[in-house]
């Protein structure tokens, strides 16, 4: 319709532009201040869609035309900005997650969003936020998980020159997992980023309760004690180093855990509450189970 009135497309969006947007002419001073001077229609022919609708543009050879001639204007919502990323137009939106997880939450709306939703050509969805960040953080610590590890178990072979008593000691690992993942089911269900670095925490801990049996073992072997009396007596001599430890750890996260729900503990609580339950299970089983193990595996070579 703009090229049957004549009507230059530059032209005619100069003039909706500058009718309803405002264009700057000039600067108006009023002592130590100045202000913008707006050129533009007045409210009434602005904020009417009929008054709109018939406002007069000029077309070829100065005649004038109702704007409703060349221009569909109709009622309708839309975005008040329109944002830009890489010269694309992008829309966002954000969401809060509360009492759950981020990672469970976006995998979530990623599948609704696959099942139901069909986008249009040219459009495409890309997730971001803290989860991004998060789930970056995540493989971070477990790579990390994974490389103190292998240093623990390296440093055990150097120290005692055995695999197999190095294997035993790196025993009370799954024994502190147990009382951190049971600790995180019945609390949160969240495995977040410090409950991670909880558990790695607890492993240098239970490390250290392998370290304290398996080396008094060693001592009395070499004093020539048979292997029973090695077990036992290594393990009552043991018994109050590592409740001493235990609880004396324990005693100083309680405070943490127990104040999850106050500002700032955020971070500290799930990861007092990972240790706390990991020392539980792994002091408990560590008296019973490696001395049972340590036993086991030596007696065909031990007397």
């Amino acid at each position: 319709m703009l090229n049957h009135y004549g009507i230059p497309i530059g032209q005619f969006n100069e003039f909706v532009d500058v009718a309803f947007a405002g264009e700057k002419v000039s600067e108006i001073y009023e002592g130590n201040k100045s202000f913008d001077l707006i050129l533009r229609f007045d409210d009434a022919n602005r904020g009417n869609i009929e008054n709109i609708r018939n406002t007069m543009i000029d077309a070829v050879n100065g005649q004038k035309i109702p704007l409703s001639y060349v221009a569909d204007v109709v009622s309708t919502s839309g975005p008040n900005t329109i944002n830009r990323e890489n010269v694309q137009r992008k829309t966002v939106v954000s969401v809060n997650v509360a009492g759950r997880d981020q990672k469970s939450t976006v995998d979530e709306i990623q599948k609704m969003i696959a099942e139901k939703i069909t986008l249009p050509e040219g459009y495409r969805i890309e997730y971001g936020g803290q989860f991004e960040a998060e789930a970056e953080a995540s493989k971070t610590l477990l790579a990390t998980s994974l490389l103190s590890l292998l240093v623990i178990f390296l440093l055990l072979f150097q120290e005692f020159k055995s695999l197999k008593t190095a294997s035993i000691i790196l025993l009370n690992l799954p024994l502190a997992l147990i009382g951190g993942v049971f600790i995180i089911w019945i609390t949160s269900g969240i495995l977040s980023i410090p409950a991670i670095i909880g558990f790695i925490t607890l492993f240098g801990v239970a490390t250290r309760n392998g370290i304290l049996l398996v080396s008094r073992y060693k001592n009395l072997q070499d004093e020539g004690k048979p292997l029973l009396e090695t077990v036992l007596n290594g393990s009552v001599d043991r018994l109050s180093p590592i409740l001493m430890t235990a609880l004396t750890a324990g005693l100083a996260l309680i405070p943490l855990a127990i104040a999850g729900d106050l500002p700032g503990n955020e971070i500290q609580s799930p990861m007092a509450k990972v240790i706390l339950g990991g020392l539980l299970t792994s002091t408990l089983l560590n008296i019973f189970i490696v001395p049972v193990v340590y036993f086991l595996t030596n007696r065909k070579t031990l007397k």
